[in-house]
């Protein structure tokens, strides 16, 4: 039978490096089983376990003028329950044949399989007539076809324009979570890790990128090749990657041998050498901390022009949007800087933890995210001390407790099933929560103890899955012959760290002084009214305090609602929560804040610059909540005058900027001229200085424009026009630049020469500020154009209309436009950007922070009802309105002692 000895053929083309040849053709042999009797065998979103898949032989031919592909997978099963099928995931896939052969490549049958689709699941299911036995190896053989997508998952297409106004289609992949099934059939679920063997077919004006290096490269005609890459080592599926481009790159090894380099499109090479040396360096320093060599011989990171996140930890093959990866130290300030340090960082961490070892389920997305977003910080303190990246944490856990102080919040590790719930998965709490709870491990446990632990568990599951409890049980085994300051001899950390993984929200840790000793008490904290059900939280709460008697810190583990302490009669102030080490607030009841508020006016460098930041944080939450006055936290930031350190410095900035633009939306004019005064002169026009100290001058010079400071317009009016009469060739101080531009994009032909000098520019980073500084238009018409150009997707990527989006609703004159345009455009966005994407909750969150009445508190709630009997039912929905909630509580509570507070010119 000619059509089987083809088909087998076929098959070991693709295990050895034979002349290649086309896949077998489906039509030379008998027609397929009828399905017609045949009902789908399978219920449940998630795949049947008896059925594991151990090598996939994947061979793809993108053609990037049709914009389509064709492919063949054979994958090779271990079968663990006799069964006639085959269940695995494919979505928007076409599958032109299907057979099973057994162990020694012979089809089960002499006709193609019957093959079952579930959309809804994503699922399909090949029917084998002969039953495929318990124990045995067999091998799945599929064809299928499949349009390149058009948005950021799967295998899609993106593009990019020369310096020559030539556009470039490359194709590229982003998986994670569950879009390896819409470009190869497969088992698309992590805890199923198979070795994958790839081969990509491209024309030779192009290049073929994959997780592994190309072993060989095979001429099939005069315009086709066919890149056969190293077998991987096992891996989930949402970390294979590959990609077809004609991109330029730039290489170093490591100590180790590992070869790195950084691809970009030509135009932009210069741009990736900064990536480069900060990479090679970073995978060093990785390898050391944990101890384990980098497994693969090389680390690639691409810079995509189309990009929805920041960036993909793909293994060996990591892909970036291009501003967190490229970095033009002509156009870049200091925090673009960090930033791509950061992500580099971050993904790198992920080789090792989320690669090597991978959460079981989506529910356990924190082990890969949080521990990657903690060592960002590690790292970059290491390799990079000058750019001060521990400043940032506090902003990390910052970020955690505003929304973790919602009723909406949820816990770390969550249910999470479908793909949109699964998506929902990689937010604040995944990412800065989970990161803020293995900082206060780190502390509690010291870092020896949390480096040691770590390095065991990645070496006990290396390869393989994780969960929650296989991390405690591996830093416990560790703990065990150490002794803490603090740590029982029975200390049973699965109990204690569940109380913050499993458990929702942020404590609250009230202090109240008692003659020698502090009364300690713990609840929940929220920002808005209290659920009419309350459930009953309790944490294990690494306290830690310092007082003005001794410059020990003091420990003491919370696990009870009240507690208390012995501090001593002579103690005259106690600071809990030593540079916050520990995820928790605190309030000084009694005269306790007015006892930090002297000391802050009569000796501010008594607390170090974190704990003099934590307590401005903490006052302001309070104020929030209603549980401290707002003229007491006012008063708290009064002694700023006196401040030298920017992190504090930017904290107070932060609030009343909060507050100014809530009372500037509203429109309450005799507040908004009060705070003009308050405006911190003396900042000069460069990019001298720290990484902090430059982000200061950033966002004090914005602040001061925006407030319309006399001297900041006058200088910014002055540098613009200098701008706009070079050409747009004259160089502003990229610190400054944002700041420039918005106050020059005020005037008509000043709009027009910067959306021009965009649509020009070859620096990400540099039409982020253009973009920032568009959107400042105090003209609604210019802003329904901005959205426009983003909606259509040519001069404004489509990676960046959530941005363009949130901009606008951010400018007082653009936030009713931004919020009725996406009630227009639902629909659009969300094919463009998937249900429970960091986009859709990017454009949900930032069209009604800034709302702050009941009436638009009704109208959010109408739009989300409507579009929920559409099937829309994300969680971040909730989160949109408590914060709308939070806002109206706000104003009813402060709004008149902030007047008056004003009204005596204290800022």
């Amino acid at each position: 039978m000619v059509w089987v000895r083809l088909v087998v053929l076929g098959l070991l083309s693709l295990a050895i490096p034979l002349q290649a040849s086309e896949p077998p053709n489906p039509t030379a042999g008998p027609p397929p089983l009828d399905t017609g009797s045949l009902s789908f065998p399978w219920s449940r979103l998630r795949l049947p376990g008896y059925i594991v898949p151990l090598h996939y032989h994947l061979v793809l031919h993108p053609n990037l003028t049709t914009l389509s592909y064709t492919g063949t997978v054979r994958i090779e099963l271990r079968v663990e329950n006799n069964t006639n099928w085959v269940v695995l995931h494919s979505n928007r896939l076409r599958i032109t044949w299907a057979t099973v052969l057994d162990q020694n490549l012979a089809p089960l049958s002499d006709r193609a399989l019957p093959v079952l689709h579930h959309p809804t699941h994503e699922q399909a299911a090949v029917f084998s007539p002969k039953i495929l036995s318990c124990g045995q190896k067999y091998f799945l053989f599929l064809e299928f076809e499949a349009e390149l997508e058009e948005g950021f998952y799967g295998f899609y297409k993106s593009s990019y324009r020369t310096s020559s106004g030539e556009t470039r289609i490359l194709a590229s992949t982003h998986f994670e979570p569950t879009s390896a099934r819409t470009a190869f059939p497969c088992f698309d679920e992590p805890s199923f890790k198979a070795n994958y063997t790839i081969s990509i077919r491209r024309s030779p004006a192009h290049t073929a990128l994959s997780n592994m290096p190309v072993v060989s490269t095979v001429v099939l005609d005069d315009v086709l090749v066919e890149d056969r890459f190293t077998a991987s080592v096992r891996m989930s599926s949402y970390l294979v990657a590959f990609i077809v481009c004609d991109f330029s790159s730039v290489s170093e090894t490591t100590a180790s041998g590992v070869k790195v380099s950084v691809y970009a499109a030509p135009d932009k090479l210069q741009q990736t050498h900064y990536a480069l040396k900060a990479a090679v360096k970073l995978l060093e320093f990785y390898e050391e901390y944990f101890n384990i060599n980098y497994p693969l011989p090389k680390q690639d990171l691409v810079a995509i022009p189309d990009f929805q996140s920041g960036a993909m930890e793909n293994w060996g093959l990591i892909t970036f949007r291009e501003t967190s990866l490229l970095y033009d130290p002509a156009t870049s300030t200091g925090s673009d800087r960090l930033w791509v340090t950061k992500v580099i960082a971050h993904e790198l961490a992920h080789q090792w933890f989320g690669n090597l070892v991978t959460m079981e389920w989506w529910n356990d997305i924190w082990l890969n995210e949080g521990f990657a977003n903690y060592m960002e910080y590690i790292s970059v303190e290491a390799t990079y001390p000058e750019l001060q990246v521990e400043d940032y944490l506090l902003n990390t856990c910052f970020a955690a407790i505003s929304q973790d102080s919602l009723n909406s919040s949820r816990p770390i590790s969550s249910a999470a099933e479908s793909p949109t719930q699964i998506k929902e998965m990689f937010d604040t709490m995944s990412y800065n929560k989970g990161a803020c709870v293995l900082h206060m491990l780190r502390q509690y446990m010291t870092d020896k103890v949390f480096q040691s632990g770590i390095v065991r568990y990645l070496r006990r599951y290396i390869y393989g899955n994780a969960r929650n409890q296989d991390l405690w049980d591996s830093l416990a085994n560790v703990r065990t012959n150490i002794k803490l300051d603090y740590v029982g001899e029975h200390l049973d950390l699965t109990t204690m760290m569940n109380t913050w993984i499993l458990q929702k929200g942020v404590p609250l840790v009230t202090v109240a002084r008692q003659g020698s000793r502090l009364l300690l008490k713990q609840e929940r904290f929220l920002r808005t009214t209290h659920p009419s059900d309350p459930a009953w939280y309790l944490w294990h709460i690494p306290l830690t305090y310092r007082t003005d008697s001794s410059p020990s810190i003091h420990r003491h583990l919370l696990t009870t609602p009240t507690d208390s302490v012995e501090v001593g009669e002579e103690v005259g102030w106690v600071k809990v929560n030593v540079d916050m080490a520990g995820y928790y607030l605190v309030h000084y009841d009694g005269s306790g804040w007015d006892v930090l508020t002297q000391l802050l006016k009569d000796n501010h460098t008594a607390l170090s610059y974190m704990d003099r930041t934590h307590l401005i944080h903490n006052a302001f939450q309070l104020t929030t909540a209603g549980r401290l006055s707002i003229n007491k936290a006012l008063d708290l930031i009064g002694y700023l005058q006196s401040e030298s350190h920017t992190v504090p410095l930017l904290e107070g900035l932060a609030h009343l900027e909060a507050f100014y633009r809530m009372v500037e939306r509203i429109d309450i004019p005799d507040i908004t001229q009060n705070l003009r005064v308050g405006v911190i002169d003396g900042q000069t026009w460069s990019d001298k200085g720290s990484v902090s100290e430059r982000r200061l001058r950033s966002e004090l010079l914005s602040l001061a424009c925006h407030l319309e400071h006399r001297p900041c317009m006058e200088q910014a009016k002055h540098r613009f026009t200098r701008w706009l009469d070079s050409n747009s060739t004259l160089r502003l101080p990229a610190d400054v630049t944002e700041t420039v531009y918005s106050i020059g994009a005020q005037e008509d032909r000043g709009w027009e020469a910067l959306l021009n000098t965009y649509t020009r520019s070859l620096s990400e980073t540099h039409k982020d500020k253009i973009l920032s500084a568009l959107a400042s238009s105090q003209d609604t018409n210019k802003l329904h154009r901005l959205l426009e150009l983003g909606l259509e997707g040519h001069v404004i990527r489509t990676q960046d209309l959530d941005s363009v989006i949130v901009m606008v609703a951010r400018n007082p004159r653009g936030h009713h436009l931004a919020w009725s345009y996406v009630q227009k455009h639902w629909s659009t966005l969300v094919e463009k950007f998937q249900l429970g994407s960091f986009s859709i909750r990017n454009i949900i969150i930032g069209t009604t922070a800034q709302f702050s009445s009941t009436e638009e508190l009704s109208e959010v709630r109408v739009f989300f009802e409507s579009i929920r009997k559409q099937g829309s039912q994300l969680r971040v929905m909730q989160v949109a309105m408590d914060n709308i909630q939070k806002n109206i509580l706000w104003l009813q509570r402060n709004l008149g002692t902030l007047r008056s507070w004003l009204d005596q010119g204290i800022v």
